[in-house]
Parts: structure tokens; C-alpha cells; sequence
């Protein structure tokens, strides 16, 4: 995916422990019986920081 000018894209992990998050997300995945396909898109999501940031020139 390639943003549009005027549009900034961050990706970062989170200060958490990789360790601590991922058991969390197994053990979560688990307890509810949720397939792989969603698990590891929604492990994702916790785990990084995604900010999409708009930005105007001043003219």
C-alpha cells in the first residue's frame, strides 16, 4: 500500500514485552475458539502502533 500525498503512515511496535503479547494473544485465541485467519491479523493490531496522520500545505 502506497499513501496518497498529504498523508503520513507510522508503524511501530508497542513498549510492551513481545513475550507478555504473545501469550496473551495465543491464550486469547484459544479461549475463543478463533480461527488463524483473525487471530493473527487482530495479534497484529495490538502489537503495533499504527498512526495515519493528514497533513495540509499551507499555500
Amino acid at each position: 500500500m502506497v499513501p496518497r500525498a498529504g498523508v503520513t503512515v507510522d508503524i511501530r511496535p508497542r513498549d510492551l514485552p513481545l513475550a507478555l503479547i504473545g501469550t496473551a494473544g495465543g491464550a486469547l485465541a484459544l479461549w475463543a475458539d478463533a480461527p488463524v485467519e483473525i487471530a493473527v491479523p487482530v495479534a497484529l493490531l495490538i502489537v503495533l502502533d499504527i498512526r495515519v496522520r493528514r497533513w495540509h500545505r499551507r499555500t
